[in-house]
C-alpha cells in the first residue's frame, strides 16, 4: 500500500512539473515541452485567462512553476529593478521585491533583460548592471551580490544581457566581455572572460574558469546564455561567443573542445546574440549580421569539426538575435532583420531547409521562438504575436498584443501546460483558459 502510495506521488510530481517552464528556453533547453491543447487563435480579449499590468518594459522571459509565474521588471520612474511574483490562476501580484537600483546603459534596451530561473525551491534574478540575488518561493531574501562591481561594471559597448543557468544543482552565470574599457565600463584593461559557478542556495563561489579568445573589440562581447548539453552519456555546458563554440565539463568549467571561427578575419564589431542550440547529432552557433549558420559535431574533443554551413541571408538561414529552435527534429531560424523576415525549417544532419516562411512583418523579430503542440509561437518587436504550423510553415494566426507605438519588445513565448505566457512591454498576458 505504502508503495503504491509513493508511485501515485511520483507521477503527480511529474505531471505537475511537465507544466512548467522554469528556465528562458524551457524545460528542455531547447525552446520546447510537451504541451498540448495549446490555443491557435487568440487577441486581446479572446482567449485571454487573465492580463496584468507591468510596472516597466524588460525582454525577460515570464518562468512558471505549479500555481506561480517569476517576472523580472523595471521601474523607469523609480529607476528600480523588480523581481515579481504572481498567481498563475488569477495574474494577481503575490509579492514584488526590489533587487537594484538603475534602468538603463542605452536606449536600445534595459537592465532587466536576462530572465530568472528556478529549481523549485528558490529563484534567481539577475540583471544586466551585475546584480544577483535568490528569493525563496515566498518571496524571503536568501542571498544576494554583485557581479563585477569592483571592477566598474561589465565592458560592452551595449547593455549586458545574458540570463542565468540553474542545473544539476549548480548556477552558472557566463560572462564573456571585451578585454578592455568601453564608455567608461570595465577596467581600463585586462577584463576577463569567464563562466561562473555559485551554489544555488548560499551564492558562494564554486569555481571561476576564463575563457581566452582571439576575437577583437566588440566580437569579444556575447549576450548569450549557457546551454547544458548531453551525448552519448557526457555532461557539458556549451557556450558561445568571442568568436568561437565551446564545451565545457560542468563540474569544473574545463574546456574539452572548441571550434572557430565565423571571423577568420577578426572583424572588431561583430558582438553575438544568439545562444547555441543543439539537436539531431550537432550543435548551432549563429554568426552575426547576415553571416551563416554553422553546425558542430557533437561529441569532440579538443577541435570541434564542422558538419555544414549555411549560406547566411543567400538561403534566408542566418540568425542575428534570435535563438533556433529545435524542436520535432528539425531546427527553426529565425532572421527577423531584413525587409523580408523569415523563419526556415532546417535538416540538422544536412542543414537542408524543408520551409521558408515570409513572416511579412514590418517590425523586427528578436524574440526566440518556441515550439508545442505542433506550433512555433514568437513575436516581434511592436508585441504582435504569430502562431506557426511546425510542419507546413504556414501562419496559423497573428495577432496584436503590444500598444500603440511598442517598440523593443523581446520576451520569449513561455508554454506551461495548456497555456501561453507572452510578456509584452507593458503587461503580461496568459493565453487559454
Amino acid at each position: 500500500m505504502i508503495q503504491k502510495l509513493i508511485l501515485i506521488l511520483a507521477a503527480l510530481t511529474l505531471t505537475a512539473s511537465a507544466g512548467d517552464w522554469t528556465n528562458w528556453r524551457g524545460p528542455n533547453h531547447n525552446g520546447t515541452t510537451t504541451a498540448s491543447g495549446l490555443p491557435v487563435k487568440f487577441s486581446k480579449t479572446e482567449n485571454i485567462a487573465w492580463k496584468t499590468p507591468m510596472p516597466g518594459p524588460s525582454a525577460a522571459t515570464p518562468i512558471i512553476l505549479g500555481d506561480r509565474v517569476f517576472v523580472s521588471s523595471t521601474d523607469p520612474k523609480a529607476k528600480e529593478l523588480l523581481a515579481l511574483c504572481l498567481d498563475r490562476r488569477t495574474g494577481k501580484e503575490i509579492w514584488r521585491r526590489v533587487v537594484g537600483a538603475g534602468y538603463q546603459l542605452d536606449n536600445r534596451s534595459n537592465y532587466a533583460s536576462p530572465s530568472p530561473v528556478t529549481d523549485g525551491e528558490g529563484v534567481t534574478f539577475f540583471y544586466g548592471n551585475g546584480d544577483l540575488a535568490t528569493f525563496d518561493l515566498n518571496g524571503k531574501k536568501l542571498w544576494a551580490k554583485k557581479i563585477q562591481a569592483e571592477e566598474n561594471g561589465f565592458a560592452f559597448q551595449w547593455t549586458f544581457s545574458s540570463s542565468p543557468l540553474l542545473h544539476d544543482g549548480i548556477l552558472y552565470l557566463q560572462i564573456l566581455q571585451r578585454n578592455t574599457g568601453v564608455r567608461g565600463h570595465g577596467k581600463a584593461n585586462g577584463n576577463e572572460s569567464y563562466l561562473l559557478a555559485l551554489n544555488p542556495k548560499t551564492g558562494k563561489q564554486l569555481w571561476k574558469h576564463n575563457r581566452p579568445s582571439n576575437a577583437k573589440a566588440e566580437s569579444l562581447e556575447a549576450f548569450s546564455t549557457p546551454m547544458p548539453f548531453t551525448h552519448n552519456g557526457r555532461k557539458e555546458l556549451v557556450i558561445v561567443g568571442g568568436d568561437c563554440l565551446t564545451g565545457h565539463n560542468p563540474k569544473t568549467g574545463k574546456e574539452l573542445w572548441r571550434w572557430g571561427t565565423w571571423n577568420p578575419s577578426r572583424i572588431g564589431h561583430w558582438r553575438l546574440v544568439p545562444s547555441p542550440a543543439a539537436g539531431g547529432g550537432v550543435i548551432l552557433a549563429c554568426a552575426p549580421k547576415g553571416s551563416p549558420v554553422y553546425a558542430v559535431k557533437a561529441g569532440a574533443n579538443g577541435e570541434g569539426k564542422l558538419a555544414w554551413k549555411s549560406e547566411g541571408r543567400k538561403d534566408a538561414v542566418t540568425s542575428d538575435v534570435c535563438t533556433p529552435l529545435f524542436y520535432g527534429g528539425n531546427f527553426y531560424v529565425v532572421y527577423g532583420e531584413a525587409r523580408d523576415k523569415m523563419i526556415s525549417c532546417i535538416a540538422p544532419d544536412t542543414g537542408k531547409i524543408h520551409w521558408s516562411t515570409h513572416l511579412e512583418s514590418r517590425a523586427k523579430f528578436r524574440a526566440s521562438p518556441t515550439a508545442a503542440d505542433g506550433k512555433i509561437y514568437l513575436q516581434n518587436h511592436a508585441g504582435e504575436a504569430f502562431v506557426v504550423d511546425a510542419k507546413k510553415g504556414t501562419v496559423l494566426h497573428r495577432t496584436m498584443l503590444g500598444e500603440k507605438g511598442d517598440d523593443l519588445t523581446r520576451a520569449c513565448v513561455a508554454i506551461a501546460g495548456g497555456q501561453l505566457f507572452i510578456r509584452t512591454n507593458g503587461a503580461l498576458y496568459c493565453v487559454g483558459r
